[in-house]
């Protein structure tokens, strides 16, 4: 860990209501060929433990995930408050809340058959079913099959509706008849639990606009490489691990000290 961002750590410990908001894949989990198999290490899970038990502290998952995916695999307590499918889902008093109307429907019914005859005709390839979209998955497709699955894919798309939100992230394409985003989740989870301070984590490239909701004070934690607007680097699921325990261990000595 950096002096920097043990510095901000400290900082963020002694806000008046923190909140730690985290993607799942690649920032508490590893990536794994079966994303329903996907856990976070214990060494993140324990930390969302410890956070999740302290006064004044907000813990939240903000995924691509639809929300029983995103429920499978965090096996976290109900006190956590869940964002899925890039905001179009959200779980915060206990029920999951999601709109979509008739028009929207009838696109999502178009848009699964014509994604589904490319995941067929692409070996590796599959499809999630989202609430307000389709995943295209090709992790197990060769990389020139992957691609071509992926531009034929776009072009159908495009067909059906020119008011699609298309996202592309690791090994993955995204179709959604909604375009929320993460900076949205973000933005909800800070107005609904009226936090004064943001613990953003994340990996990929959608998790861009959760760094940029962030605000001066706030952290932006990026978990491995490539291009981003985060603050903070750290190495992956690890690393991230070690930071929440961090900020648990400052923030719960500064309730006990009653310096908080």
């Amino acid at each position: 860990m950096t002096p920097e961002l043990s510095a901000a750590i400290d900082r963020l410990a002694a806000t008046s209501h923190l909140l730690v908001a985290l993607d799942f894949d690649g920032t508490l989990a590893p990536e794994v060929d079966d994303p329903e198999e996907a856990r976070a290490l214990p060494e993140a899970r324990d930390a969302m433990l410890r956070l999740l038990a302290l006064p004044d502290t907000t813990l939240a998952l903000v995924s691509g995930r639809a929300m029983a995916s995103l429920e499978h695999v965090s096996e976290l307590p109900a006190g956590a408050l869940l964002v899925g499918s890039h905001g179009v889902e959200e779980r915060f008093d206990g029920e999951v809340r999601l709109a979509i109307d008739a028009e929207e429907q009838g696109v999502l019914a178009r848009l699964h058959e014509v994604l589904e005859s490319v995941a067929s005709a692409t070996e590796g390839a599959w499809i999630e079913v989202k609430p307000a979209g389709f995943a295209l998955h090709t992790r197990l497709s060769a990389p020139d099959a992957a691609q071509d699955a992926q531009s034929r894919a776009r072009a159908e798309a495009a067909a059906i509706s020119d008011s699609l939100t298309v996202r592309a992230g690791k090994n993955v394409l995204e179709f959604s008849v909604r375009g929320t985003t993460k900076g949205e989740g973000v933005d909800r989870l800070r107005e609904y639990t009226g936090a004064t301070g943001v613990l953003f984590g994340g990996d990929d490239v959608t998790d861009e606009d959760g760094f940029r909701a962030l605000r001066p004070g706030d952290i932006g934690l990026r978990s491995g490489s490539g291009d981003t607007v985060a603050e903070f680097r750290v190495d992956g699921p690890l690393e991230v691990a070690a930071v929440l325990d961090a900020l648990a261990s400052r923030r719960s000595v500064l309730y006990t000290t009653g310096t908080r």
